[in-house]
């Protein structure tokens, strides 16, 4: 069986002094039966880098432009993120389809030029509450996921897919362990249709995970990890899931 993977996204949170104290209790707490790493504001990638360098703990970024470069004020290349040594990087977040109006090709672009750079595009699919009382949630995700795999052809296996009903994120509302392992499945089974590697690709779960119910979640046969919000910036409940991960 695989490895499972816990990646934390801070969002927008962090300072030096509380960056430096969380990342001191993750190297505290190793090793990890899981592979781990933090998706960090991009004002912090550097002193992240330096802190878990020589380390099993990986970093990323949250976002990233889907050019390679040019007059793009306040975007950041994927050339750069490899630059800082990011291992991934969020794409396609619901905070950012949501807040930013992200289209599945935006997504999908931004992806493609993550892997151009060797950088693993973290790829986010989920689906609203009210598309999921309409019977939508199934459609919603294998539309999403299908563009993504289109743009990036044979390169689609080297994506992670993260599955994160948009009702359960910051609300504190989980899906129940039946129902994201419902999903994971529809998941695994278009990327296996697609790629012909979907069994081994990973698909993580990102929805108020917790310490409570990580290790439940993280039991299902489709579910390869999680991706965590609130949690992984609080060091014993991000310390927590990742054990439980392994």
């Amino acid at each position: 069986m695989q490895r499972k993977l816990v990646v934390g996204n801070w969002k927008m949170h962090g300072s030096r002094p509380a960056n430096a104290e969380l990342l001191a209790a993750l190297l505290g707490a190793r090793p990890f039966g899981a592979d781990v790493a933090v998706c960090v504001p991009y004002v912090y990638l550097n002193e992240t880098a330096a802190t878990l360098a020589g380390s099993d703990i990986r970093w990323g970024a949250q976002d990233v432009s889907a050019h390679e470069q040019g007059a793009y004020t306040g975007e950041v290349s994927a050339a750069m993120l490899a630059e800082c040594g990011c291992r991934y990087v969020i794409v396609g977040h619901s905070e950012r389809r949501a807040y930013h109006a992200e289209s599945d090709a935006l997504v999908a672009r931004k992806a493609q030029a993550a892997l151009a750079r060797g950088v693993t595009p973290v790829v986010c699919v989920g689906e609203t509450l009210a598309e999921r009382e309409a019977g939508e949630t199934e459609d919603v995700v294998k539309r999403q996921l299908s563009v993504v795999i289109h743009q990036l052809a044979h390169c689609a296996a080297e994506m992670v897919v993260a599955y994160e009903p948009v009702w359960a994120i910051g609300t504190g509302r989980t899906a129940s362990p039946e129902q994201a392992q419902a999903v994971h499945a529809v998941l695994r089974a278009q990327l296996q249709a697609a790629t012909g590697h979907g069994a081994a690709m990973k698909i993580l779960y990102g929805g108020s995970v917790k310490p409570d119910n990580a290790a439940t979640l993280f039991a299902q046969a489709d579910i390869d990890g999680g991706l965590i919000g609130g949690a992984s910036l609080k060091a014993a409940d991000f310390i927590a899931i990742c054990r439980a991960a392994g």
